[in-house]
């Protein structure tokens, strides 16, 4: 290695602001076994997978659409 670098030409990572954060999320594991067997047959990491999911739920504006089940009535 070099004593010293010259760093007077370098320039900022043009992916900074597209770098990712960790985070903790709690999943069910049906969830994670499906997103697991999906990216298996895909050849990448499930953690991927999802993110791209999601990112691609976040550039269409997808809402989920949930519908909860009628209180029966006694």
């Amino acid at each position: 290695m070099r004593s010293e670098y010259d760093f007077s030409r370098s320039r900022k990572n043009p992916y900074a602001r597209q770098l990712k954060r960790q985070i903790t999320i709690r999943l069910d594991s049906a969830s994670v076994d499906y997103f697991k067997q999906l990216a298996s047959e895909m050849g990448m990491p499930y953690q991927n997978l999802i993110n791209l999911y999601l990112r691609d739920c976040v550039q269409n504006r997808r809402r989920p659409e949930l519908t909860w089940p009628a209180a029966s009535g006694s």
